[in-house]
């Protein structure tokens, strides 16, 4: 790829300045999903993240290397009854870098397949010993304790798993000319065209704020669902704010506008529009029904003992923790390439959540214990998990708290001005 590594650069540049938006003086940790370090094959960005922060007067920026052979390695050869068991210390270090107010970028791009095919208890055990490790940490990020930021990087295996008709080499290029369009890096200018895009968002964002709507009715192919909020959600756009008043961007790229709804209204069924990529096994064409809030009925045809176990982590997995909207003309939708990868997946469709909200989503949220956000409607829970709804065929309603009812999205675009 001509220029390949200045091109790098520019994406390392962009995630720090735009993204985590560093700031001098501060600390950095650098890491991967979950307990995942950042995956070796990412080296070349995780150095350019690195040369960049410390240009930007980073005082120190740390980095938590992981291999996705070693976790397949684990559920190939472990002992069955160790995988309730996580090393504390990688937990420990993420919970010690947010707690002393230092940024954070995961990068995300393990390969979707990983887990394929595996014993679902053994990956359920594993996931949900993540979780419980690092529930302080998320707790943290989660109430923009400090500046966050999830950031896709291309690795053998996920390029394989999306370009399976190309050699692995072109793959990866592929990957990195999808991720480099995305995050606006063809644009002349593309900081200036991030703040014009995160404009937009937060001109959205801000109608749906004045409109309070009561609720949402969503309708489409297999799906009949209205969701309930709270009278005190807050839509949020592109940009959020740390605790100490930074600016930053939680994901790049980023399309959408969510909010909380209310963890008890929730009513009728829904079905998912694309594949769910979760801890690296496939859940895959599935429904679910709810009442009053909670998840009462889910099918998948791919996946359903996993997606089964999802729900039933702890009392608040089987609820909605977020209502996000991406119009189905999103750049990424419009490439017209499934990523079964939730960051970039999610930002080509309308989404949901089940699982934890956010409690910044919530007017006065942010230092709230669990009982406070409960007891506001929100939803707490060891997961937050995104799945995929939108299409060109979905509606959604607005249902004003006087019963007036408005269209927010017509074919699966916005359908009002703003």
């Amino acid at each position: 790829m001509e220029h390949f590594e200045d091109k790098i650069q520019r994406y390392a540049d962009l995630a720090i300045k735009i993204g985590v938006n560093i700031k001098p003086g501060q600390r950095l940790l650098i890491r991967g999903p979950l307990l995942y370090g950042a995956p070796i094959s990412t080296a070349p960005l995780v150095n350019a993240l690195v040369k960049s922060a410390y240009q930007a007067g980073a005082r120190r920026v740390d980095v938590l290397w992981g291999d996705e052979s070693n976790e397949l390695a684990r559920f190939q050869y472990a002992p069955r009854d160790s995988f309730a068991e996580m090393a504390a210390w990688k937990a420990g270090a993420a919970f010690e870098h947010v707690s002393q107010g230092d940024a954070v970028i995961g990068i995300t791009g393990i390969n979707p397949d990983l887990l394929k095919g595996l014993d679902a208890d053994l990956v359920t055990s594993y996931t949900q010993a993540i979780q419980k490790a690092l529930a302080p940490f998320q707790n943290l990020t989660s109430t923009n304790q400090v500046q966050w930021l999830v950031l896709p990087a291309p690795t053998p295996g996920w390029a394989a798993k999306v370009f399976p008709s190309v050699a692995p080499e072109a793959a990866m290029e592929k990957m990195w000319q999808a991720l480099f369009a995305f995050s606006r890096l063809d644009r002349p200018d593309p900081v200036a065209a991030w703040r014009e895009h995160t404009g937009n968002l937060k001109t959205r964002a801000a109608y749906l704020n004045a409109k309070q709507y009561a609720s949402f009715h969503y309708r489409g192919p297999g799906t009949d669902l209205t969701i309930g909020f709270t009278g005190t959600a807050v839509w949020t756009g592109a940009s959020e704010h740390s605790a100490g008043g930074v600016e930053f961007i939680a994901n790049m790229p980023t399309e959408e506008v969510f909010a909380a709804p209310h963890r008890l209204k929730a009513d009728g069924y829904i079905k998912a529009s694309l594949p769910l990529n979760y801890s690296g096994t496939l859940i895959d064409d599935f429904n679910l029904r709810f009442e009053k809030g909670r998840v009462v009925h889910a099918t998948a045809k791919v996946g359903e003992s996993v997606l089964r176990k999802l729900l039933d982590t702890d009392d608040g997995a089987g609820r909605l923790g977020e209502v996000a909207l991406v119009p189905h003309s999103s750049p990424i939708s419009q490439s017209g390439t499934l990523f079964y990868n939730t960051l970039l997946d999610e930002n080509a469709s309308c989404h949901l959540a089940v699982g934890r909200a956010y409690q910044t989503t919530l007017l006065g949220g942010g230092n709230w214990s669990d009982e406070e956000f409960n007891a506001q409607g929100g939803n707490t829970s060891l997961v937050h998990v995104d799945f995929m709804v939108g299409s060109s065929q979905l509606d959604i309603d607005g249902i004003l708290p006087d019963g007036r009812v408005e269209p927010v999205f017509r074919s699966g675009e916005w359908a009002f001005n703003a």
